[in-house]
Formats: structure tokens, C-alpha cells, sequence
């Protein structure tokens, strides 16, 4: 299963025995002392966590069962986009995908903007469940070099849900989290959600306040990765996938699509499928482009994934006391880049 490689990884964070939001190791400094002790003598009767009384008891300081946290999260990300297919839906035109397999691209990114709610629940002092929720925008960018160099800008709002788990424990002064969801995130211009799988592992450590052990400052590095579903499958209008300029030299971007048209060879077999597929479906199109016809539907399959899966974070969390919480993260290791910002509020139901 995607969210944990393994079940040995939530056993080895339970033997560990190590469960305290404030602190990473059964060693307390000489002025926390007092507040260990007192955690001691708390009758925990919350059913969740399953074991707080075990954990209190042992002078753990757990985190209140449940939370409800705003997170806004920005992402910037290259694409690569294969396999594609295309189609053209006008008053007089009705032509069905068609493979395109000799279109070539420059780099293509995407961004996202999205504000989740996000709740969640501790099973177990060290087993977190939660849910997202969240609305948000999207801007894809796509740079076709061949058969002509073509920019494309879309902009359109998205939903996304979801579920995940975190598994978290301590290993002398510091802690360990894994981490890993499953979300659909739905453009508005999409026939279907796109699957988005994320797994993260960070490793941190947490500076408790001399005279508030409830208050800490915690920090971490850590390393993600982005999993998306391959397929994307979609109807545009060219008016909405193509940027103003491209309609200002509509004219220079039909010849430039012919220049290369004239430039096969009918009698080389290569060249001849490409004559083909262009009669079928590439030529109807930049038709349609050099007529500066915005209303003309364009059909898309493509499959399509990020260039880097892998990316390092930085984060850190200021703790104010057990029912409030600030975070920010941010993704500033490899081509995916990311900022993460949240409040979270934790309280006994």
C-alpha cells in the first residue's frame, strides 16, 4: 500500500516507546521534571488514543486526540507529458482522439494553489488518521516545439479530497514521521479527478520552553514524494488553452504549421504517417488557430507525470500550547518547489 511501504514501519515506531509531542526520549531535563511527574498522575478518559492512560502514565505528553487544521499549500513542478491524442469539436467539425505521436515539447510546469481543511484523529499515540478537503486553482503551462513552437497557458479552479496516516515515534533526542495520503484533485476542465499519491518521511527535534514544557519550537528536514495517475483525458476550448498572443499571430502560426507540413516526405514511410495523422487531425486544428476561432473545442488524452518525484523539505512548528499550533514547510530541495503554511487546533472531544 502507497501510504506505508511496509507495516514493519508503523511496529518499529511502536517498539521505539516513544510517544510524546513534547518530547523524543524518556531523558527529562532537571526543570521539566515537575511536569513529567504531574502527566503521571492524569486519568486520561478519552477512548482515543487507544493506550493515552499507558502513555500519560509514563510520562508522555500526547497531543490532544483531535484537530482540525487550515493548511495553504502552493506547488511549482515540471511535467512530462507523453502518449497523446487529439480531437476537434466545431459546428461543422467532429473529429475523434487521435494518437499524435510525434509532437515534441520544451519544459512544461504546473502550479497549484489550495487552502485544506484538514481533520484528523490519534488511533494510537503514535498512529495519526486524517481527511482533506480543500479548493484551490491550478495554472498549466505547456511548451510545444514541434511541429511549431506553441505556448499554451490554462487556468482553472480545482477541488480536492482525500485521506492519509502518519506514523510518529522517537529515537533518542529526535523524531521520526511517515507520512502519506491519497488525494483526487478535480480541474474544472477535467472529465475525471486526478489521482495524486504522496509519501514523506522527516526527521526532526523539538526545543522545549525552560518554563512552559507545553510550549516548544520544533524543526526538521524531511523528503517527499509525487505520484501522479498517468492519464488525463479532457475537452478545451482554444480560447481558453491558448494565451492572447498566440490569436495576435494567428496567421504566423498557420505557416510556420505549413512550413513543416511542406517539409515531409510523402515517400518516406515515416513522414508519410505523420502526412496522415496531420490530414486527420494536427492541420483542422491550426486551421482553426490561424482563423483565430476560440470557439472551436479541442479533445485531449496524454498521460502524464512529474519529472523529479523526489524533493527535500525544511519545516518547523511553534507549538503554543496543546491547542495551538503554527507550521510552515517548504519543498527547496530538487525541481519540485513548495510552501506549506498551517494552523492547527487541537481539543478534547
Amino acid at each position: 500500500m502507497a501510504i506505508f511501504r511496509s507495516s514493519l514501519i508503523i511496529i518499529l515506531l511502536f517498539a521505539i516507546n516513544s510517544v510524546s509531542a513534547q518530547y523524543a526520549t524518556t531523558r527529562v531535563r532537571t526543570q521539566h521534571q515537575k511536569y513529567t511527574d504531574s502527566l503521571k498522575q492524569v486519568k486520561y478518559d478519552n477512548i482515543l488514543p487507544i493506550w493515552g492512560q499507558k502513555a500519560y502514565k509514563n510520562g508522555f505528553d500526547i497531543p490532544y486526540p483531535t484537530g482540525a487544521m487550515i493548511n495553504f499549500i502552493w506547488v511549482r513542478q515540471q511535467i512530462v507529458i507523453d502518449n497523446i491524442s487529439l480531437g476537434l469539436l466545431t459546428d461543422d467539425v467532429d473529429i475523434p482522439l487521435t494518437e499524435v505521436d510525434f509532437l515534441e515539447f520544451g519544459e512544461n510546469y504546473s502550479d497549484a494553489n489550495t487552502v485544506l481543511f484538514r481533520p484528523d484523529i490519534w488511533v494510537f499515540p503514535f498512529l495519526n488518521l486524517y481527511g482533506l478537503f480543500g479548493l484551490g486553482s491550478s495554472r498549466t503551462e505547456v511548451n510545444l516545439t514541434v511541429p511549431v513552437d506553441l505556448n499554451s497557458v490554462v487556468d482553472q479552479r480545482l477541488t480536492t479530497y482525500g485521506f492519509g496516516a502518519t506514523a510518529a515515534g522517537g529515537i533518542g533526542p529526535i523524531w521520526v514521521a511517515v507520512d502519506g495520503n491519497i488525494s483526487w484533485s478535480k480541474p474544472e476542465l477535467l472529465d475525471t479527478p486526478v489521482k495524486v499519491t504522496t509519501f514523506g518521511v522527516r526527521v526532526g527535534h523539538n526545543f522545549v520552553h525552560d518554563d512552559k514544557p507545553y510550549r516548544n519550537f520544533g524543526v526538521w528536514l524531511g523528503a517527499m514524494k509525487v505520484t501522479l495517475a498517468s492519464e488525463t483525458v479532457g475537452a478545451i476550448q482554444l480560447k481558453d488553452v491558448l494565451p492572447q498572443d498566440v490569436f495576435d499571430r494567428a496567421q504566423e502560426i498557420e505557416a510556420n504549421y505549413f512550413e513543416w507540413y511542406n517539409s515531409l516526405n510523402p515517400n518516406n514511410p515515416i513522414d508519410a504517417k505523420k502526412i496522415e495523422v496531420a490530414d486527420e487531425v494536427l492541420t483542422p486544428i491550426f486551421e482553426r488557430i490561424g482563423a483565430a476561432d476560440g470557439s472551436a473545442t479541442v479533445r485531449y488524452s496524454l498521460e502524464k507525470k512529474v519529472k523529479e518525484p523526489w524533493n527535500g523539505v525544511i519545516g518547523a512548528q511553534y507549538q503554543v500550547n496543546k491547542n495551538w499550533m503554527f507550521r510552515a514547510e517548504g519543498g527547496v530541495i530538487g525541481d519540485r518547489k513548495s510552501l506549506l503554511l498551517s494552523v492547527n487546533w487541537r481539543f478534547l472531544l
